[in-house]
């Protein structure tokens, strides 16, 4: 998670419960991680930087894989939680993704994977811009964020091509708005183009088979109207 010291304290109150909720959601693991995880490729012996690991699931897929992971949240429970899971496995830290990066030099990983928190910061330029400088060459982004016509729909139904703070209401505890920026697809594609990327491939995936036993509404909603949209950038 990302964007000011706001945005950590909207994570650290729903951490646990949060982390758990994840680790089996339609959302999550029958949605996001595995459509992630398919545009990731070979790992293996891969220095990765994973901006915004939240409580590490995907952390701990990638160690299993055969990367070197440095990973941050800007939520320090997070951050314990991820440690929690993987150990010394990987370096974990609390850093600020809408910061300059200046824990590591120029060209320090093969491959950046950032899910579901790009969306939580206003400007992706500098953000991309310091992903470029930390990509060693042949390097590759990979991230996933909200769907700009998913937002539309539920935030900015009178104009989709507004980019605005918008807040959700999440069904935690007693309840928490969490608040994250909406954009058009156009402003998402200029920014990645502004910061010096080229798009390998972009995805809007299907859940998994497993889906539609598990919960027919769901997987019915996320094969017509697709939730989430999913980068590659080189």
């Amino acid at each position: 998670m990302s964007g000011s010291p706001g945005w950590s304290r909207q994570y650290d109150l729903i951490a646990s419960e949060y982390a758990a909720k994840n680790e089996v959601s339609a959302y999550n693991a029958h949605y996001e991680r595995p459509a992630t995880i398919g545009l990731l490729g070979d790992v293996r012996a891969l220095r990765v930087l994973e901006a915004g690991c939240g409580a590490g699931p995907l952390t701990q897929w990638l160690i299993e894989h055969g990367a070197s992971v440095r990973a941050f949240d800007i939520s320090p429970a997070m951050v314990d939680l991820a440690r929690s899971r993987v150990g010394d496995r990987a370096d974990l830290f609390v850093a600020d993704l809408a910061a300059p990066m200046r824990f590591a030099a120029d060209g320090s990983f093969d491959l950046i994977v950032a899910s579901l928190v790009l969306h939580y910061v206003e400007d992706w330029v500098p953000v991309l811009r310091e992903f470029r400088r930390l990509l060693a060459p042949g390097g590759a982004v990979v991230f996933s964020t909200h769907h700009p016509t998913a937002d539309a729909k539920a935030f900015s139904p009178d104009d989709y091509f507004a980019s605005k703070l918008v807040s959700e209401r999440w069904d935690y505890g007693s309840g928490i708005d969490v608040r994250f920026w909406r954009r058009p697809l156009s402003a998402m594609t200029r920014a990645i183009v502004e910061a010096g990327f080229v798009i390998s491939n972009l995805v809007e995936p299907e859940p998994t088979p497993e889906l539609q036993q598990l919960d027919p509404e769901l997987d019915h909603r996320f094969r017509t109207q697709p939730q989430f949209l999913f980068f590659r950038l080189i």
